[in-house]
């Protein structure tokens, strides 16, 4: 079955940066877009960010715009999310998730997301 597994979240200064990573099993990994969102304390799941398969073609939330990169290995199945220029406003726990469909300006419905990994962005 679909395991995504994050990792790479902890506690940075704002202005700070991290990375993070997503370890994927379970399916043709390349074939994928996948996504990366988050969830904020007291808030609903907010998409931040999409690659493609081939990681030719990515988006971005207006959020994530300019401070946030996602990228991919597909040799590791691993994809990753830097985040430089963090705000207190970043603050969420983040998934990795496959076949996010979006409407709107929120998520309608995910096929699989991971654990999550929490980040604290402190002013």
């Amino acid at each position: 079955q679909v395991q995504l597994v994050e990792s790479g979240g902890g506690l940075v200064q704002s202005g700070g940066s991290l990375r993070l990573s997503c370890a994927a099993s379970g399916f043709t990994f390349s074939a994928y877009y996948l996504s990366w969102v988050r969830q904020a304390p007291g808030k609903g799941l907010e998409w931040v960010s999409t690659i493609s398969g081939g990681g030719g073609i990515t988006t971005y939330a207006d959020s994530a715009k300019g401070r946030f990169t996602i990228s991919r290995d597909n040799a590791k199945n691993t994809i990753y999310l830097q985040m430089n220029s963090l705000k207190p406003e970043d603050t969420a726990v983040y998934y990795c998730a496959k076949g996010v469909v979006r409407t709107g300006g929120g998520i309608k419905e995910y096929e699989a997301r991971g654990q999550g990994t929490p980040v604290t962005v402190s002013s």
